[in-house]
Formats: structure tokens, sequence, C-alpha cells
């Protein structure tokens, strides 16, 4: 069976949260967010877990100093495909899959990622991404769709033109790569967009383009891939969790 790595993006400033701890920091029903996705990520027995930390670095340190695995620090907060550039040392001789990870996604289930696994691995795809329907979608980049239904591209929102905001399949930000074919390719990223960021989702065009096969599996819960960026997100997600997966 092909190896599995995993990284798992922990290094932004979380700004619109607009408190004095890291954004992956943030509890959800009483435990940090990021300790949801390592332990998540655990389940699925990778061969190692690579968390991307930046600012505040040695806090999220501090939280997951119990667990096995390895830190890479991103300086400078350029976007989240600088960020997995930043792990590629690390992968060198690795052979195999890397799944990649938001660490503010603290409801993703182990089922969900095990079916994506299965898809990559039962269509011999080259990389995978996790969709959602969202009948409110702003803020989550768009999958965008030929007229036959095969994916383009991803659109971040506020890259998007008036009739791709009117999508509403969203990426959730969580995807599987095959390592050889994405640190090969992490270098031709650019950042010519709003942001002035490298993004990972511009990796789905580039290997479109190139030839590899790309495919998109849809959450069977729309309410697991939420990311947290404010506290009202945080809030709602809290809510979520003692909601459906607590007895309270």
């Amino acid at each position: 069976m092909e190896k599995l790595g995993v990284i798992i993006l922990a290094a932004g400033h979380g700004k619109r949260m607009k408190g004095s701890i890291q954004k992956v920091l943030y509890r959800v029903n009483g435990t940090p967010m990021i300790l949801y996705v390592v332990s998540t990520a655990e389940k699925l027995n990778p061969e190692k877990i690579v968390v991307i930390i930046g600012d505040r670095k040695e806090e999220v340190k501090k939280c997951l100093k119990n667990k096995n695995v390895q830190f890479v620090v991103q300086e400078e907060q350029l976007g989240t495909g600088h960020a997995v550039l930043q792990a590629a040392p690390i992968f060198k001789e690795f052979k195999g899959k890397i799944l990649i990870l938001a660490g503010d996604t603290p409801l993703l289930t182990e089922n969900t990622l095990i079916r994506m696994v299965n898809y990559y691995n039962e269509n011999s795809f080259d990389a995978v991404l996790l969709s959602a329907i969202f009948e409110e979608p702003f803020g989550y980049g768009r999958i965008v769709r030929s007229e036959t239904g095969e994916l383009k591209e991803i659109k971040e929102e506020k890259d998007a033109s008036p009739e791709e905001k009117k999508i509403k399949e969203i990426n959730s930000g969580n995807y599987i790569f095959n390592s050889r074919e994405l640190f090969s390719r992490l270098h031709r990223l650019k950042n010519d967009n709003k942001q002035g960021e490298y993004y990972l989702t511009d990796m789905v065009k580039i290997f479109i383009e190139d030839g590899l096969s790309v495919g998109v599996i849809l959450t069977d819960n729309k309410y697991e891939v939420l990311g947290v960026n404010t506290r009202e997100q945080l809030k709602k997600v809290n809510n979520i969790y003692r909601k459906y997966l607590t007895n309270g």
C-alpha cells in the first residue's frame, strides 16, 4: 500500500479572530481546534504528520507536545501554497500521497478522510479535493467546472467573477496530492491575485493543465468542513459540535 504523509496548515495569523492567541488554539468544546485535526489524522496511521507553524509558533508547539508530529516554520505567511513548500525538504525522499488539512477545521471526520483516500486510490488519481455545497458560499473558493461538469479550477472569493460567486460548490481546503507530482510543481505557483499570495488551490489548475487527473469528492456533511476565521464562526462550530457530537 502506498505511503501516506500528512501536512496540517496552522501558520496563519487569524487576524479576524481579534484575539491574543493563535487561531488554531481557540477551543471547541474545551479542546484546541488543532488537536482535533491532528487526532483525526493520526487515525489514518500516516508515516509522518507535519504541522506548518508561523504566528505564535511556540504556543502551537506547546499544545502539541504530546503528539508525534514534526514542525516546519513558515516565517512569512505568503499563502497556503508557500506554506506547503516549506515542508518539501521533509518529504524529499517520500514516495506516496500527501493529505493536506486545514488546522481550523475541527469537525472533519475520520470517515471522510478514509473516503478521500479510497477515492484517490481506487481511481488512480494524481490529486483529490474535498468539496461541499453551501447555500451561502461567501468567503470560500468556488469549484469551477466546464459545461460537461469536468473540474477546471478553483477560484478564491476575492478573485471570482460575479458569475463564479453564484457557484454553491465550495473548496473545503482539504486535499490529497501525489507527493512527487506536487513538490515538483509547487515552484510554478504565482501570486498574481488580489491577496498577493501563493494559493495551493492554483495547484489544481496546474495539475489539470499538465494532463494529470484530479478528482472531487463531495462531503456527506457540509458542517464538517466549516473553517473558523471569526468569533462568530467559532461560536457556530461550537454549537454544531455540542448539538451533533455530544450528548449535551
